[in-house]
């Protein structure tokens, strides 16, 4: 669970060390005023000023390496914590597949890693250095009643006054710190769905109206910034007016005391430095605005955090062509019913068609035997093992899924295909097969080209995508996966998975007639529930069945 001490307390040997650097810079504070007190008794006696004006010097250096240590410590600290809460946040998103990101929109997704985890990562750092500037005030009123007690009475009121008005800043600014991610989040949200369809904008000529949505929100982060920054002046006003009436009273008290012989000249310039220093509560504002930030970066990264993993089982698949079995599985999704009570035995080896109208659940079938997504109810078995309870590198090596409209990863072509090590005679294999490499070895580079730059066409795009999914041992599910190639390459690729020498199971979503009647078996879905299970020539003679096809 991400929580603000859980990001806190990533600093490690960090933490330790900036909060040793802020007690020496405090130290440093509150015995500089001492000193230079000190040295002007020594002064106005003409004896002994020297060794005092060279320990002021001492403590003023031993103040800036403190700084120049604090600001590199900082610095490393936050790029640490960073890093940490950005691979968690990564490994949650990916880990919780496309079910657990349901709920977030992408472009927040990706504020939510990149700019938030930033803001959360300021949570140790901020968290010390509040600490530790609480110790010169204290520090000034103990030093106070040690050279008077009426002098540390008149600086405590001050302080209680400026303690106000940062409890009073630190309410107000959280609420709006989350706020304005929150608006960022949104913003990058939009631009992500632009981005993505980019080319129906183009198309389409409304290039201008989609600009105005996306910046729809500026008006309202520009709103929450002037909040903030109104706060701010505010707070900084209060101090600025508590500030100098702290010292005014410490100096009125003190006048009065020096006046009276019960305090020296020295330790009435003492005095009024602890009362800057109490004074100075109010450069706290700073760090309670970072604090404010690092609690809403921590809010937003927890909610990422709390994606839940799919979860795998730890068995491996025995011997076994793919035979795939569906026991009464029922999906269902904000409140519709996706599937409902599907029953299937689906001999292994086989090709499987899965045909319906529009909104049938052919996709929704497809996941599941994928185990993209799990039943509401029922479950799924393939080779006689609920893929609930198969591992998960089990399962990723015996199932392969390719879709519509694939999104390629990596950096080249070759990648593209095998993801996770480039591997000469499998991507090429897995190419040929596909028909993949009749494209790819006219490319410049082949499979070195860039997958950026890479000129590719719909159908190219899916042939990538099947050459992907092919390595599968057990299971492939095509989701709509041919529906871009052209007539001769989507019958040569329809052939090479009827005619599948792996002996796999292949399960094919399909709008097309030709890719159904090549099949063992054809399920017709209609309104989530199976209708028919046969071989598509014994269909053809329903005429509902035909009107599938159109």
């Amino acid at each position: 669970m991400i929580t603000f001490g859980s990001v806190a307390k990533r600093g490690r040997g960090w933490l330790p060390l900036i909060g040793l650097n802020a007690l020496i810079g405090s130290a440093v504070t509150l015995a500089l005023p001492s000193i230079l007190g000190r040295s002007v008794d020594s002064i106005v006696a003409g004896t002994g000023y020297t060794l005092w004006l060279i320990a002021a010097a001492a403590a003023i250096g031993l103040g800036i390496v403190a700084s120049l240590i604090d600001a590199f410590a900082g610095a490393a600290c936050v790029a640490e914590t960073t890093a940490w809460l950005r691979h968690r946040l990564v490994r949650q998103v990916v880990r919780g597949g496309p079910e657990g990101n349901r709920g977030f929109e992408t472009g927040d997704l990706v504020t939510r890693v990149s700019a938030n985890a930033t803001d959360a990562a300021q949570a140790g750092p901020a968290a010390v250095t509040a600490i530790a500037a609480i110790a010169p005030p204290v520090g000034s009123l103990v030093l106070l009643a040690l050279i008077d007690p009426w002098l540390a009475a008149a600086f405590f009121g001050g302080v209680l006054l400026v303690i106000l008005v940062l409890l009073a800043f630190a309410r107000r600014t959280a609420d709006v710190s989350l706020a304005y991610q929150e608006t960022q989040g949104r913003i990058a949200a939009r631009l992500s769905e632009s981005l993505t369809g980019i080319r129906t904008i183009a198309a389409a000529g409304t290039t201008g109206r989609e600009e105005r949505r996306i910046l729809g929100l500026l008006p309202e982060l520009h709103k929450q910034g002037v909040v903030t920054w109104r706060i701010l002046a505010r707070s900084g006003a209060q101090a600025a007016v508590v500030g100098p009436l702290v010292l005014v009273a410490v100096l009125a008290v003190g006048g009065i005391q020096l006046v009276a012989g019960h305090i020296t000249a020295g330790e009435l310039f003492a005095a009024s430095q602890y009362a800057v220093l109490g004074a100075g509560l109010g450069n706290l504002t700073g760090v309670i605005g970072e604090i404010a930030r690092a609690k809403a970066g921590v809010q937003r990264a927890a909610e990422v955090g709390a994606i839940a993993e799919v979860p795998h089982g730890s068995l491996k698949l025995p011997v076994g062509s793919g035979h795939l079995t569906f026991d009464h599985v029922s999906v269902v999704a904000d409140g519709n019913v996706l599937l409902n009570d599907v029953s299937l035995d689906l001999p292994g080896g086989m090709t499987v068609a899965v045909v319906g109208p529009s909104g049938a659940g052919k996709s929704v079938l497809a996941a599941v035997a994928a185990r993209l997504r799990d039943p509401s109810t029922g479950h799924v078995s393939l080779d006689g093992v609920p893929l609930q309870a198969v591992s998960r590198h089990a399962l990723r090596r015996a199932v392969g899924c390719a879709f519509e409209r694939p999104q390629l990863v990596g950096r080249t072509i070759g990648e593209s295909i095998a993801p996770d090590a480039i591997n000469p005679v499998r991507t090429l294999a897995a190419a040929r097969a596909t028909h993949a490499h009749d494209f790819v070895s006219r490319l410049p580079n082949g499979y070195f080209t860039s997958l950026r730059r890479a000129p590719m066409s719909g159908g190219e795009r899916q042939r990538l995508g099947l050459a992907r999914a092919w390595p599968a041992n057990r299971l492939l599910v095509l989701d709509d996966a041919t529906s871009s190639l052209d007539t001769a390459t989507e019958r040569q690729i329809g052939r090479t998975l009827t005619e599948d020498r792996h002996h796999r199971t292949r399960l094919i979503v399909t709008h097309r007639p030709a890719t159904a009647a090549r099949a063992d078996l054809v399920v017709w879905l209609d309104h989530g529930q199976v209708r028919a299970v046969a071989p598509h020539a014994d269909l053809w003679n329903n005429t509902s069945y035909r009107e599938v096809f159109g």
